[in-house]
Formats: structure tokens, C-alpha cells, sequence
């Protein structure tokens, strides 16, 4: 168990008592500094810190770093201000906790992260928190355990998680149970290709000040994070890669980060993550970067862009050749057609027992097919909404939608309902222009390409579901 015990010492003292811990190498041989840059986030801060404060391996100092609030983050997280001594398992630790109220920030989160690096830069490890993210007791010791042990190594994820026990209400329930699948899915493909992390998620990721400083050198930044892209953790681990450095994720460092449960939360977070990986895929298309598309870090994004249009072809296909075919009396059942959902529950199904932190409802999820399939088109709607968004090069602040919509405020998730409404009455008016002949030779060549691409996507399920996976635990 963690003991916690305030100080009563001077800040002459604590400094003393600190740089005494620092010279005995038999207690920690690197340094620390954790940043929690915090928007709104009375709710869960207190949780967040009190998480850091219990780790078995406590971060060396703790900046709160809170941007464009509007609740009581900042007086909640100034309970835990001042200077902590704690036992742990690993003997005595000290750590001071800051909070900086920084008001109003145009850069957002990356202002928040470049400020509290600022605070940080002289340690030999920056830990970045979100301040709805919660780690297990051993996370920071496991992270700092395999940073140090390769200097290759850039930056290092925890496996990221939701706990869904606080969550309350069908629908956010069912949300939640989506995006829990979804992180699962994630994580073991970068666990299962040489522990390679694509993305250092801001949530809870240890990064070498050292590796920083060099990314900033490389790209002549004057700071580690850039405001001007839609996912600044995506850009910074291409970065580092690029560097030179290992972009790793952990088999043991955990933490439960802050999910999404309403559909109008959802599809902000969603848009947004998508649009800017596809800012990021696309060559030369952003100013500060050099366009590149084949980076390793990016393999992984074309994968599973790839997978979600093989995945909204299909789908697609099969409703509007099946809609045609009924209206003909010309669809005749085959067996064969079972096989896909089954080979994809199985998967989906060893996926939710591959999750450390499982519950009951994940595998509900995984057996009954229809929930997951129902966040599948939930997906496939904001894949479908980010290209458009892309495409049409209007300039749209992902950022301020997804606060919108935190708020409670927007409607733009209800525009793929509106549209898949639109484009059903279009297509029926169509299929009833057209003569029989016409029709019958649609179905014709449209059954043969939406089987064969149903049979090559079924394969590549069935050899991931196959493959072995290392006792890995997500």
C-alpha cells in the first residue's frame, strides 16, 4: 500500500530531501516531471492526481497545467498543491504538486502540453496525464523501468482502457462497450507488431526530454507539441520515430482515460482523430511536415482506412444488392453467406478475452454481433463524414467541435442519419427508373464483386483470429 504523509518542512528543506533522493541512485537513476494540461475537468482532476500520488514509482513533480476553464478544476487540484512525502514499496519518494492557472490559451491543449514542457525540459523524462486519465498503481514504475533500459527508446505508451463501471444509461453504456473494443483492437495490433506504438497518446505517455529536444531541433520548432494539427500526439510520434527514437508501447503500464458517451461526443472525438490522420497520411498536403505517406508510424493509419472503406463497401453493397434483389424475388439464400459474421464474432469474441480488464458486457458484445455491429456503421459514419470534411478543403476547428459537443451543443452527428436517409430515397427512385434488364445485370455483376470482397475480408479476420498472440493482455 502507498502511504501518504503531508509535509510540514520549508522549501529549503524539501529541496534538501530532494536532491538527496536524486544523488542515491539505488532509489531512481532518471528524473520525472509529469504535465496535466486540464480543460473542465472538475470531475475527474482530484481522481487523476490521487492516482499519481499512489504510484509505486511517484513522478518527481506534478504540474497541473489548466487552460480555458469554466468549472472548479483549478480550486480542486489546488488541494493537492505543496510539497508530498510518500512511502511506497520502493522506499521513500518526494514530489511536489504545482498548479498553473493559465486562462485563456488559443492553442488548447498544445499550449497547455508546450507550457508545462517548459517547466519540465531539465528532467530526463516528461510524463504526460490527460486530466480524465486514471493509471494503475505500478504504470509510472513500468513505464520509467523500460524507457531507461533503452536509450533508443523515444517515447512509451500505457495500454489505454475505460472503466465503465462510473458510467451510467443505456446508450453511453453501449458507447463506452464500443470504445473499449475499439482501444483493445489498437493496442494489441501495435502490441502485436514488435510493440511498436503509431501514437504516444497524450493520455498517459513517458517521453526523453532528450528525444523532444531533437524533434524540435529537426523540425526547427520552437516547441515539442504544434497547434496548427488536429491530433498533436499523432505528429509528435512520427516525429520521433523520424528522429531516430523507438515509439514503444508497454505490456504492463495501464490506464483508464476519459470516454465519450454521448453519440454527439462520439462522433466529434472520432471526426476529429480521423481528419487529422488523414491530414497527416496525405503527401505534402500540410505546410510543416514533408509529406510522408509510407512513414511507419503511418502504415498503421492506411491500414485502417483501408479496413473501414473495405468494410463500408461491403456493407453498403450488400444492403442495396439485397433491397434490389427482394424487389425482383430474385434473392435466393446460401449458407455461405453465415460464414463472414461467424468468423467475425469468433474474432470479436477472442478480442474481448484478450482484455484485461473484461467484463461481462464486453463479451455480450463480441457474441451477440448486433451491438458491434451497430458501432461498426457508428464508425463507418464518421470515417465517411472525415474524408468528406477533408475532401472538400473547408477549414473547420475540429478542436472547438469537440469542446461543442462536449457541451452538449451541435448537431452534426445527425448528418450521416440525414444523409443515409437522402441517399436510400435516391437510390430506390433510380432503381425504379430503370428496366428490368438493366436491373437484373447489376445484380449480376454486383453479387460476384461484393462476394469476392466479402471472401478476401473474411480470410484476413480468420488469419487474425489465428495468429498468436504472445499472451498479451490489453
Amino acid at each position: 500500500m502507498t502511504q501518504l504523509v503531508p509535509l510540514s518542512v520549508s522549501a529549503h528543506g524539501f529541496a534538501d530531501d530532494f536532491e538527496a533522493v536524486l544523488d542515491d541512485t539505488s532509489v531512481h537513476r532518471s528524473t520525472i516531471g509529469c504535465v496535466i494540461p486540464a480543460y473542465n475537468e472538475e470531475e475527474s482532476i482530484a481522481q487523476v492526481i490521487e492516482s499519481l500520488l499512489s504510484q509505486t514509482r511517484v513522478p518527481d513533480v506534478i504540474h497541473v497545467v489548466v487552460n480555458n476553464t469554466s468549472d472548479r478544476t483549478v480550486s480542486i487540484a489546488s488541494a493537492f498543491a505543496g510539497a508530498h512525502e510518500i512511502t511506497t514499496e520502493l522506499g521513500e519518494q518526494f514530489t511536489e504538486v504545482f498548479v498553473h492557472d493559465i486562462g485563456k490559451n488559443p492553442d488548447k491543449k498544445v499550449g497547455a502540453l508546450n507550457y508545462g514542457y517548459t517547466l519540465v525540459e531539465g528532467y530526463d523524462y516528461l510524463l504526460g496525464v490527460d486530466g480524465d486519465t486514471v493509471a494503475d498503481a505500478k504504470a509510472v514504475e513500468y513505464l520509467e523501468s523500460e524507457a531507461t533500459s533503452d536509450t533508443r527508446i523515444g517515447g512509451i505508451s500505457a495500454i489505454y482502457s475505460i472503466d465503465e463501471k462510473p458510467i451510467k444509461g443505456g446508450i453511453a453504456k453501449f458507447l463506452i462497450t464500443g470504445q473499449r473494443a475499439q482501444f483493445a483492437a489498437f493496442n494489441l495490433h501495435n502490441l502485436l507488431r514488435g510493440r511498436n506504438m503509431a501514437v504516444l497518446g497524450g493520455q498517459f505517455s513517458i517521453f526523453s526530454t532528450q528525444a523532444l529536444r531533437d524533434v524540435m531541433k529537426e523540425n526547427h520548432q520552437s516547441t515539442p507539441w504544434v497547434k496548427d494539427s488536429e491530433v498533436e500526439d499523432s505528429l509528435l510520434s512520427l516525429q520521433i520515430k523520424s528522429a531516430g527514437y523507438l515509439t514503444k508501447i508497454s505490456p504492463f503500464a495501464r490506464a483508464d482515460v476519459g470516454g465519450m458517451t454521448t453519440l454527439r461526443g462520439l462522433d466529434a472525438q472520432q471526426v476529429k482523430w480521423t481528419y487529422g490522420a488523414i491530414e497527416l497520411m496525405w503527401p505534402g498536403q500540410r505546410g510543416d511536415t514533408k509529406g510522408q505517406p509510407f512513414h511507419p508510424n503511418l502504415r498503421v493509419r492506411w491500414l485502417e482506412n483501408f479496413g473501414m472503406l473495405t468494410n463500408l463497401f461491403v456493407r453498403v453493397a450488400f444492403v442495396a444488392l439485397l433491397a434490389g434483389s427482394l424487389s425482383l424475388g430474385a434473392f435466393v439464400f446460401s449458407p455461405w453467406w453465415l460464414l463472414a459474421p461467424a468468423v467475425a464474432i469468433a474474432l470479436n469474441t477472442r478480442m474481448a478475452l484478450t482484455m484485461g480488464n473484461r467484463t461481462a458486457r464486453d463479451i455480450v458484445f463480441a457474441v451477440t454481433l448486433v451491438p458491434a455491429e451497430v458501432y461498426m456503421w457508428l464508425r463507418l459514419s464518421y470515417f465517411a463524414r472525415s474524408w468528406t470534411r477533408f475532401l472538400s478543403r473547408k477549414k473547420v476547428d475540429n478542436w472547438a467541435m469537440q469542446a461543442k459537443a462536449e457541451r452538449g451543443a451541435g448537431l452534426g452527428h445527425w448528418t450521416p442519419l440525414v444523409v443515409v436517409i437522402a441517399v436510400i430515397i435516391a437510390m430506390a427512385v433510380i432503381w425504379s427508373m430503370l428496366g428490368p434488364t438493366v436491373q437484373s445485370t447489376i445484380l449480376w455483376i454486383g453479387w460476384p464483386i461484393v462476394g469476392v470482397v466479402t471472401v478476401l475480408q473474411t480470410l484476413s479476420m480468420f488469419f487474425k483470429l489465428i495468429r498468436r498472440q504472445h499472451g498479451y493482455k490489453v
